[in-house]
């Protein structure tokens, strides 16, 4: 039994951020994590510009984030001894629904995730100081990793659910439309499972840039340059992969993806009123979503901790944890930042 105080990034509105002292109590059931540095995601963001994410609004102040990392307090399991660096799944399945049995926890119709509006009482995110989670949300990883590398595990999982969604990627062309953060650990996840050429397209030559130093093949700009080499006989492409969430960044991904392709969409976006359902149709393409990541957690934790994708090309900027609203105002200015991290 102890009761700590701790200090939490919190969004009540619109551009209404503050960092608020709360009380963390925690009775010997979970682990006790000290947070030691978060990474700032567009859902954040969405929350501080908008004061909602799509249709959940915020109605009371919640605390942000769900890409941290931390140590070890106190846990109710000896595999999690104190000392213990962890890296936090924000994930909370409710383990009994027809998806969680079915091992597709991300589908789950109750899922409690950090940092999410959906459900009144908003569920708390973990920038904060102090957090009691659940036991089975610790990913353990050895002490002398680089911390500013494994806050990457979040947005890796949710990279390498999307490179795994159609299947075998080894030896494969491959194209990427859209290389923010997830697009850029996209990249790097499809060059370590083997996929033979990933050609990438953005407006933003600081993003092509970054996408280059983590494993593209070539980079294109999005409104400049020539893609009629890649819609030649249909389309060359076996998947396209779009991580934009927009119409146009769709379009050209089903207009250079060969017949029978998959096109893969990762971005998330609103409604398509103009969607060139024909392309799809006459190409017997095959379009898939993905959402978000199951067993793919552990796995970025690996990858991350083994150097087998180094992130460290997106890291723009960090801020102390006080300087909560100069941090989400940095991340905001999509022209200078990629991924901003807080340290607690």
């Amino acid at each position: 039994m102890m009761k700590i105080q701790t200090q939490s990034c919190v969004v009540n509105g619109k551009y209404d951020v503050a960092v608020v002292e709360q009380e963390v109590d925690y009775q010997g059931i979970g682990t006790l994590v000290k947070i030691t540095r978060g990474g700032i995601c567009g859902s954040d963001l969405h929350y501080y510009q908008e004061g909602k994410v799509g249709s959940f609004q915020v109605r009371q102040p919640m605390v942000l984030g769900h890409e941290v990392i931390g140590e070890v307090v106190a846990s109710d399991t000896a595999r999690l001894p104190v000392g213990q660096k962890v890296a936090l799944n924000p994930s909370k399945p409710c383990g009994q629904c027809k998806y969680c049995l079915a091992s597709q926890q991300n589908q789950c119709t109750q899922m409690r995730f950090f940092g999410s509006a959906m459900y009144f009482p908003h569920v708390d995110g973990a920038f904060t100081q102090y957090k009691v989670v659940d036991s089975a949300q610790c990913i353990a990883f050895d002490a002398d990793r680089d911390e500013k590398v494994m806050v990457f595990a979040e947005p890796l999982a949710v990279a390498i659910h999307a490179a795994k969604q159609p299947g075998e990627v080894k030896g494969i062309r491959v194209f990427v439309s859209g290389v923010g953060p997830i697009g850029c650990l996209l990249v790097a996840a499809l060059k370590a499972l083997g996929a033979d050429e990933i050609v990438c397209a953005d407006l933003s030559p600081r993003c092509l840039d970054i996408a280059q130093k983590m494993g593209a093949t070539r980079c294109l700009h999005a409104g400049n340059d020539d893609f009629s080499l890649y819609q030649q006989e249909k389309g060359v492409f076996d998947i396209a992969f779009e991580v934009s969430g927009h119409p146009l960044s769709l379009q050209r991904c089903l207009e250079v993806t060969r017949a029978k392709g998959t096109v893969v969409q990762v971005g998330m976006g609103g409604s398509f009123p103009d969607f060139p359902l024909m392309l799809l149709i006459a190409k017997e393409l095959t379009l898939l979503g993905s959402f978000r990541f199951v067993e793919e957690f552990d796995l970025a934790v690996a990858w991350l901790a083994e150097g087998i994708v180094n992130p460290l090309p997106l890291l723009s900027a960090e801020f102390d944890n006080q300087q909560l609203a100069q941090a989400l105002a940095f991340a905001g200015d999509k022209s200078q930042a990629a991924k901003v991290q807080l340290v607690f």
